[in-house]
């Protein structure tokens, strides 16, 4: 007995802003980059295109495998989710708990990181 849950597919463009992530079939939780439902196991999932647009919900600056430090982020987006992203847009340190987010338009989602941009300018164009 499958639960259809209804949600706008959308084939990922080149170019495009946005976000896949999966929604089960069966209890309607999403999820991202998953291969079952982390809620009920099912392997059931559909494909849905989201905005991207989240919220960070923690934030920290990172020296691992490069000379530059950059930003790690947990964000949480409308659909229920959370995952880890590097945030551009800001010096690493600037990027705040609640800064609004969004996917990097033209950022390869094929490459295994996701890239998100701040939505909104930190003020301070002088980090670099």
């Amino acid at each position: 007995m499958s639960h259809s849950v209804s949600a706008s597919k959308a084939a990922p463009t080149a170019g495009e802003a946005g976000l896949i992530h999966q929604l089960c079939r069966w209890c309607g939780t999403a999820s991202f980059r998953r291969l079952l439902c982390p809620v009920c196991a099912s392997s059931d999932l559909d494909s849905v295109r989201s905005d991207g647009l989240g919220v960070v919900v923690r934030s920290s600056v990172v020296h691992r495998y490069t000379e530059a430090a950059r930003n790690e982020s947990l964000v949480r987006l409308p659909e229920g989710f959370v995952f880890r992203c590097q945030v551009v847009g800001a010096a690493p340190h600037l990027v705040y708990v609640g800064a609004r987010v969004r996917p990097v338009t033209g950022a390869a989602p094929d490459s295994g990181e996701l890239v998100l941009e701040l939505c909104d300018p930190v003020g301070r164009a002088d980090w670099q």
